[in-house]
């Protein structure tokens, strides 16, 4: 790192472009190094201005900040760029954890690479590497993958993937939301079997951080039997050989299952089934049909 840059002085902090980690939840997870590039930037371009003005106002920052987030990306760069090439020396915060980590910045340090302009990384809190450092599975090969498409048929297909191409053992890491946390699993547990070891990391660093281990359907029966599932979530699996289509359970012995666990009736069963497995309807009614054919 450049002498100028290590400075206290905020007149000699280096020109160039700050990539500053924050809080994920814990306000006591701030280094001093981005407390002062904070307070030394010229502008500080952030996700959501109201959010980043609240970590801000308790450490007393009164340095100006500046929306860019996915939605104001294209615009914003280009006036960024001119002001870096100007001279000035921006810091780039997300609403918490590192930016570029699936959150905005990422763009932004590429188009200053390409100008020439230095970049610096101000290493802070981040919600994949804390969850996996916890979480009792491999840290020595994983794979983030961030969040995974909220449709259910390409989030399958997702997973298939991953699955097919990923090496045994290996740490897979998502992010995901409470609402989708249940189909997730239950599409995981299509692909790895009920038996593959997951972790979930919810609130990290909070007050009511917590950690779920173990065997898909335990950790999925632990989250059906609460009244509401909430809080910002990590989701952690150990990549093993995907569950072979002779291992499945029959149409019937699901359709059950389901009826049974979540009470649904043959069609709402049906439609769960398709997507666990990545099929039409009618293709599952058709394999249905045959399994009756066979008893």
């Amino acid at each position: 790192m450049p002498e100028e840059e290590q400075n206290s002085n905020p007149a000699t902090l280096a020109p160039g472009l700050y990539l500053v980690g924050t809080p994920i939840g814990n306000l006591e997870d701030i280094t001093l190094r981005a407390l002062r590039v904070l307070r030394s930037a010229s502008l500080i371009a952030c996700e959501d201005t109201r959010q980043t003005q609240k970590l801000l106002n308790h450490f007393g920052i009164q340095t100006p900040v500046i929306s860019c987030h996915e939605h104001n990306e294209g615009q914003r760069i280009p006036e960024l760029i001119a002001a870096l090439l100007r001279g000035e020396r921006i810091a780039v915060v997300s609403d918490a954890g590192m930016p570029g980590i699936s959150d905005p910045g990422m763009r932004l340090a590429e188009a200053a690479i390409r100008e020439g302009i230095r970049v610096y990384p101000v290493p802070g809190p981040n919600a994949a590497l804390s969850a996996l450092v916890a979480s009792g599975l491999n840290t020595e090969c994983f794979l983030f993958c961030g969040f995974l498409p909220a449709k259910a048929g390409a989030r399958r297909s997702e997973l298939e993937r991953l699955a097919a191409g990923t090496a045994e053992g290996t740490t897979l890491i998502f992010y995901e939301a409470p609402h989708r946390i249940l189909e997730t699993l239950g599409d995981m547990k299509a692909i790895w079997g009920p038996g593959c070891r997951v972790v979930i990391a919810r609130e990290l660093t909070k007050m009511h951080e917590e950690f779920l281990r173990g065997p898909i359907e335990e950790v999925a029966a632990t989250l059906k039997g609460r009244e509401r599932i909430r809080g910002e979530m990590t989701l952690l699996i150990e990549a093993r050989p995907p569950q072979k289509k002779s291992e499945q359970s029959s149409i019937s012995d699901r359709i059950a299952a389901l009826q049974n666990s979540e009470n649904l009736d043959e069609k709402a069963a049906l439609k769960r089934i398709a997507r666990e497995r990545g099929l039409s309807r009618s293709e599952v009614y058709r394999e249905l049909q045959r399994e009756r054919g066979r008893s």
